[in-house]
């Protein structure tokens, strides 16, 4: 078990140490990498070995043998790092976008430099604004509303309906709930999205997927760096990392301290955050790598208001969040280890982690939560010809338990009173996984697989003035998948899939009765299951890509909100049948080549897009009918058009359209506004060791809604609305050796 104390003292001096350091603390030099990086490609099968590949070690092999081998996953200069030698357990962004690509269905990889030189970089809507599929829109601070293909519409406060990771660890608690506080967007070398069941290699059981945080490692390019941003709403941040490699020994850490005044009222906030890793490879074939994350987050809440209040006072916060000193405190401490072990065709992974989170919470009553959780995991992929047939297989097992110290007292304007209510609650979730691609021709494959979820919810109560609020719950779930998988050419694939997911609830579904709604304990409450049909073509190419993916998924006993009263609480219970159906699309494309410069590196106009349609309905529902479910807008569009040339500047426009209102109730009885953002950025990042950026957000200072708590039956007045915010200009710059 592990006992949690505040981290902020050693983020701070590891923040400080690592700002003032000149050299890695390994030795390792200062590393360079050209100017532009290679094209990413996916390469076909017939091309290309899996990740877990290694040359030969027998030059005798028979003719057949050296035939089938396949070549490693070609690494750019960026990816090699330290002497050329990368980390066993941490692909390099070309590796995971070669990996991730097996999969036949939605998934994508957004590297570092997407987002992390020209943007503020400062909430998880920065990584994945152009993921189509994806919905996050901040609410206040940290905290953001995220959807995956209409996962989790109905949470209004934390997130559910997609699993979180960092380096396949998981961030989610035990029963199922993920907090965007303890992400950090400057820690990462790329992030993975796993849209659905695709993320069937987590372990992951849920509808929206899973998204998964890389952090970078010792063996990394340029070990170590330094950043500083500020910009609008009194934002700051600093921010060092520093890391490095000798013999079989290598480490990383990252740490950065941010403080923000906040654009409303009552939105102010500060956390300091720090990750790292330390490896050592016993041999070129087996690595063992230990990690280390820890959170320090104080943040006030805002609240949700009246969609008058939200438009026409943007900044005003909801009165009683004031009064009630409302906020959203966490420390974390996270440590884990992995191991790797490459044997010819075949690679293992294995490893274990502990959590020990404090929620400090002073909202309608004062929560006092405190988690303990832990786990292991292993997982085998082998990559070998069968028969003279390609055969992929990977399996592996996850086990994630925890336990909440749940105690609630009465909130006296931010200050604990009366306690209230106080339970233990236990949550154990074992999930076994297999998946087969069978390459009966070299560029299609056949892909079958299956999961199966172990999962209790236990609750112990221990204040017993009001009832005893004891139970418990047991699942077994099976969530098979079967789909193809096309590599029509090395750049260029297609496929299809059907798929079932499964989601167990938290115990932050049931309805304890108040305002008139029934009484469902938790123990009542069902696993969300969905079907989804899905079928897309991707491609990437050095002057253009495109994705385009579209789904339905038939969802019965979705978690959603059906009782609630007129304040804005929600009680999620199951509904009869729902549909989420859409369309995922994303394209760039290099529009002008050679516009001012036509020589060998030309400069380039770049369109980017990211376009979702959204259509999630009820499913003749009693009381509903074919009503849409709020929470999400139809459609929803992100586009920048860029100016790059290649001596690294850049210059350009872009917008966030969402053309149509969405409904915020069940009853489909109110709406939001639609609205279209206009923002602004231009930078210098050529690869080297220095980029700085401008950036201009909402520069009409357009008032809008961002985001919306949901309810069954809204009126006009009801305070479910989230204002976004007005015009902001942020600037930051990054120095790195």
């Amino acid at each position: 078990m592990f006992r949690l104390a505040s981290p902020v003292g050693l983020v701070r001096s590891t923040l400080l140490a690592s700002a003032v350091m000149f050299v890695s603390p390994f030795g390792a030099e200062a590393q360079t990498r050209p100017s532009s990086l290679p094209p990413v490609t996916v390469t076909a099968p017939e091309q290309q070995r899996a990740t877990s590949a290694r040359p030969p070690r027998n030059a005798a092999r028979s003719a057949r043998t050296v035939r089938q081998a396949r070549a490693p996953a070609p690494q750019t200069a960026s990816d090699q790092g330290q002497g050329g030698r990368g980390a066993l357990a941490v692909l390099s962004a070309q590796q995971a976008l070669t990996e991730i690509n097996n999969t036949p269905g939605g998934v994508a990889i957004v590297p570092a430099e997407a987002y992390k030189n020209s943007t503020v970089a400062n909430t998880i809507k920065d990584i994945l604004d152009y993921v189509p599929g994806v919905f996050a829109q901040p609410k206040w601070g940290d905290d953001t509303r995220l959807s995956i293909r209409g996962s989790g519409l109905s949470r209004n406060f934390h997130l559910r309906g997609v699993q979180l990771y960092m380096d396949g660890i998981p961030i989610n608690t035990a029963d199922g709930y993920g907090d965007f506080q303890e992400i950090d967007p400057t820690a990462y070398k790329y992030v993975e999205v796993y849209k659905g069941a695709n993320a069937l290699q987590f372990g992951a059981n849920s509808l929206g997927g899973a998204i998964n945080f890389v952090t970078a490692t010792g063996r990394d390019p340029f070990p170590n760096g330094v950043s500083a941003d500020m910009g609008a709403f009194g934002f700051k941040r600093l921010q060092a990392n520093a890391s490095g490699g000798n013999g079989p020994w290598d480490g990383f850490v990252t740490a950065a301290t941010q403080a923000s005044d906040g654009f409303r009222d009552h939105s102010f906030g500060s956390s300091t955050r720090v990750s790292g890793n330390v490896g050592y490879q016993f041999s070129p074939d087996a690595e063992t790598r230990f990690y280390f994350n820890a959170n320090e987050v104080r943040q006030r809440i805002p609240g949700t208001v009246t969609k008058q209040s939200a438009l026409t006072n943007p900044e005003a916060a909801a009165p009683n969040n004031v009064t009630m000193d409302q906020q959203r405190n966490i420390d974390t401490v996270r440590i884990a280890n992995k191991t790797t072990i490459r044997l010819d065709d075949t690679k293992i992974e294995f490893g274990a982690f502990g959590v020990d989170r404090h929620l400090m919470h002073p909202i309608f009553q004062w929560l006092d939560y405190r988690y303990k959780d832990y786990g292991a995991f292993a997982k085998v992929t082998d990559d070998r010809f069968i028969g003279g047939f390609r055969n992929r297989l990977v399996a592996g097992v996850n086990i994630l338990n925890g336990n909440i110290d749940n105690q609630q007292f009465a909130n006296i304007s931010g200050q604990k009173g009366a306690l209230l209510s106080s339970s233990i609650d236990r949550s154990k979730n074992t999930s076994f996984y297999v998946e087969d691609s069978f390459y009966f021709l070299p560029n299609v494959a056949a892909i079958a697989g299956t999961q199966f979820l172990y999962a209790t919810r236990d609750r112990q109560d221990r204040f017993l003035s009001n009832g005893d609020q004891s139970g418990s719950t047991e699942f077994n779930l099976w969530s098979p998948k079967a789909g193809l998988l096309w590599n029509i050419d090395p750049t260029w694939q297609a496929f299809a899939n059907i798929s079932r997911s499964a989601e167990v609830p938290s115990f932050g579904e049931s309805s304890n009765g108040a305002g008139g709604t029934p009484v469902i304990p938790f123990t009542s409450i069902r696993p969300q299951i969905a079907t989804t049909y899905e079928i897309g073509t991707r491609m990437k190419r050095p002057d253009y890509a495109w994705e385009i993916t579209a789904y339905r998924a038939n969802i019965r006993d979705e978690l959603q909100c059906l009782f609630g009263n007129l304040t804005g609480t929600c009680n999620v219970a199951n509904a009869d049948r729902t549909i989420h159906q859409g369309i995922e699309a994303g394209a760039g494309a290099a529009i002008f080549r050679g516009i001012f410069n036509n020589g060998p590196a030309p400069d380039k106009l770049w369109l980017n897009m990211a376009y979702t349609f959204n259509d999630f309905r009820f499913d003749n529902d009693p009381n509903f009918r074919n009503n849409l479910l709020p929470g999400a807008p139809r459609h929803y569009l992100r586009a920048e058009l860029l100016y790059k040339n290649p001596t690294g500047f850049y210059f350009g426009p872009n917008v966030e359209w969402v053309p149509q209102a969405y409904f915020v109730d069940n009853a489909n009885t109110v709406k939001t506004e639609a609205y279209a953002l206009l923002g602004l950025k231009m930078g210098f990042d050529n690869g080297g060791p220095v980029s700085a950026y401008i950036e201009g957000r909402n520069l009409t200072n357009k008032a809008y809604i961002a985001s919306t708590s949901i309810i069954n039956q809204a009126t006009a007045t009801s305070p479910l609305f989230e204002p976004g915010n007005g015009r902001a200009v942020f600037a930051g710059m990054k120095y790195r050796w």
